[in-house]
């Protein structure tokens, strides 16, 4: 490549064979170039706005602006909170709570304005719906249903940590999400502390992770710690970094599929200073694969951020082989691994959204062989009484011959493997 002295850019092509095209020359400005690569630029940082949130946005809020509708502190500011802001949005059913019902302590509401745009108002039937909307159902507590049935409170040694696996902790860093799920494991956190916790509060469990040089790995979540103020998130990162033990720092957040404009240039250049970072982001149904949220999972990725997902296996929500394989597959497209598929926790009054465990391996076999390995999440329990994730697999191990491993493929066909060294 050579300059000419007009400043024109000259790009020689190489001599090719015959099947390639016939030798010629590129001829591109410099103005050109930069202003192409600016366009480029602009368009991989905006943020769009769909034709569903532009028609929600003008009927619902005509006053408002699209910047508004992009602008995250609005989506909170605008949240729905209560059962008589939900009424004003979608026809409430029999089964959902309405404002007559005269029931207000059961566990919060709140629903931003993106995310109550992919609500439909007339099917109570809707997967994302059911994830919202406060049922009687939640008041009917069955046998094995506890407030904090992971032990959570058992096994943290000061406030906002759970120390449970030797290498790990998890820091509750808020109390505070942007839209509250119905199943949600810490209801018992979330329902007592609506707000976030301050830098103050986390300081007994960063000393804790300073003296314990066994822990390697810092799962920050809450709550939803990107709600938080990105100087909030700025600060914790910097001091969980300056702790040379600590290795890997890992957060979870909803964030991409409720309130995708929080996913901003700002926060995702503080993010990517702190590598190796990584990312799970919380994922229920194929009608969260928006455009908006394939922006936001961009913009971390681009950054380097490896992303992965966890969803919660809920009945008649995403409880079928079709469903799950359309989420997965889906998230691969967003960047996003699978990564867990949890069995419902027995939250109290969650009877309603669990499914039997044979579900659970029923989709993981129907994925399995069935679509691409990174398309197939671990099924995991999260043992009640604090006995960590435990992953359970259709059995394709069927025992010897022998010295030979009997197995079955995904096809249910059988096949013999060679293990004379047993």
């Amino acid at each position: 490549m050579e300059r000419l002295q007009n400043e024109k850019v000259v790009i020689s092509h190489v001599e090719g064979s015959e099947e390639e095209e016939p030798p010629s020359q590129s001829f591109l400005s410099e103005e050109a170039l930069i202003n192409s690569y600016l366009q480029t630029r602009a368009e991989r940082d905006k943020s769009s706005l769909s034709p569903r949130s532009q028609e929600f946005l003008r009927q619902y809020f005509p006053e408002a602006t699209e910047k508004d509708w992009l602008n995250w502190h609005w989506q909170l500011k605008n949240s729905v909170q209560t059962i008589d802001d939900l009424s004003r949005f979608i026809n409430l059913s029999d089964n959902e709570i309405r404002p007559t019902s005269g029931i207000t302590n059961s566990l919060p509401v709140r629903i931003t304005p993106y995310y109550l745009s992919l609500i439909d108002k007339n099917n109570a039937d809707q997967a994302i719906r059911k994830t919202m909307v406060p049922v009687f159902d939640e008041f009917i507590v069955s046998e094995g249903e506890a407030s904090d049935p992971l032990s959570e409170e058992h096994d943290s040694p000061v406030p906002n940590l759970v120390h449970r696996y030797p290498d790990r902790v998890l820091f509750l860093a808020t109390g505070y999400c942007s839209a509250y799920c119905r199943y949600c494991t810490r209801s018992h956190m979330v329902a007592k502390d609506k707000c976030h916790l301050g830098i103050k509060a986390w300081e007994p469990a960063l000393k804790y992770i300073e003296q314990h040089t066994e822990v390697r790995d810092v799962l920050i979540s809450g709550g939803d710690p990107l709600t938080m103020p990105d100087i909030h998130i700025e600060y914790l990162l910097t001091r969980l970094r300056a702790i040379s033990h600590v290795e890997i720092i890992r957060i979870g957040t909803k964030v991409p599929v409720v309130l995708p404009m929080r996913i901003t240039k700002a926060l995702v250049n503080i993010l990517k200073k702190y590598h190796p970072l990584f990312i799970s982001i919380h994922a229920t149904h194929p009608d969260e694969l928006t455009l908006e949220m394939k922006e936001a999972c961009e913009r971390l990725a681009n950054a380097g951020i490896p992303l992965g997902s966890q969803t919660v296996l809920l009945k008649d929500l995403n409880d079928s082989i079709p469903v799950m394989k359309k989420l997965m597959q889906g998230l691969l497209k967003f960047r996003v691994r699978p990564y867990y598929l949890y069995q419902c926790d027995p939250i109290l009054g969650s009877a309603h959204f669990r499914t039997p465990v044979e579900k659970g391996i029923e989709i993981i076999q129907g994925l399995r062989g069935f679509t691409s390995g990174y398309a197939v999440p671990h099924y995991v329990i999260d043992a009640p009484g604090g006995g960590g994730k435990i992953p359970l697999l259709p059995d394709y191990f069927e025992g010897r011959e022998n010295n030979y491993v009997l197995l079955r493929n995904y096809e249910g066909k059988h096949f013999k493997y060679p293990d004379f060294s047993h």
